[in-house]
């Protein structure tokens, strides 16, 4: 039997100032070849792509990754202003319908940084441009300076929902994890059950209520280290079983 296929979620980027790409991180390939049993494959954020529909026969299950553009507060109803940064229209173009299509058929999910926020947005809930600006919060953006090891560092715990699907999943209460964003959600869309929170209050871990097919998405990054982390191997290998469970059905 073949390997599932696990789409990636690409970013755009501009090479030498004028040419444009897509790409995806190493360590979210790495983590879906090692962790899911699936074959990892780039979706690029460019609505020509294809069809919602399309994308899916092609995909048995998708990661909707991190990525420096933010989604266009256009689609929760909020002004843009500076504090948003950059947007990406593509990118909002093909994952908003498309985590909608994939939670009605059932397909397999997984959110990470802009991707929960997408999954947010995608079921009507609204971000914040800069939740360390809300009194009480605290700095949740990427260090300027420092490695990558450094920079991705785990920072803060995350509390769990008390019989929720993350703790099912990872069999704790509390978790630590890793800090690299600087929007997050401000109100949950109607079908979106924060189960883990930073100890500021900031929603970090969500489901999809009702989703037939795995729907989980975090605010941090399990990708980082995903193999040696023990929060992230255990979700990455969830998602894997999914995928692997619908694509054999």
């Amino acid at each position: 039997m073949a390997k599932p296929v696990i789409g990636i979620i690409g970013n755009s980027h501009v090479i030498n100032e004028r040419y444009p790409v897509q790409s995806v991180g190493v360590s979210n390939i790495e983590a879906v070849a090692d962790l899911t049993g699936a074959i990892p494959l780039m979706v690029p954020a460019l609505p020509k792509v294809g069809a919602v529909s399309d994308l899916i026969e092609v995909c048995d299950g998708f990661v909707f990754t991190g990525g420096r553009p933010n989604v266009h507060p256009s689609h929760y109803g909020h002004e843009p202003t500076e504090k948003h940064g950059a947007f990406d229209p593509d990118r909002d173009a093909v994952t908003l319908p498309l985590i909608r299509e994939c939670i009605a058929r059932g397909v397999p999910i997984f959110g990470i940084c802009r991707g929960f926020q997408e999954f947010n947005v995608a079921f009507g809930g609204t971000l914040h441009p800069e939740i360390r600006e809300i009194p009480g919060r605290m700095n949740h953006r990427m260090p300027p300076d420092g490695t990558l090891e450094q920079q991705f560092e785990l920072r803060h715990l995350v509390s769990l929902s008390d019989g929720g699907a993350f703790h099912r999943l990872l069999g704790a209460r509390e978790v630590l994890v890793n800090s690299l964003h600087g929007q997050g959600i401000l109100d949950k869309g109607p079908r979106i059950v924060i189960e883990g929170f930073a100890p500021d209050e900031t929603p970090e871990a969500i489901v999809v209520e009702d989703a037939p097919g795995f729907a989980m998405a975090v605010q941090w990054h399990p990708e980082w280290n995903a193999v040696n982390d023990p929060v992230s191997r255990p979700l990455f290998q969830a998602f894997g079983a999914a995928v692997t469970g619908y694509a054999a059905h």
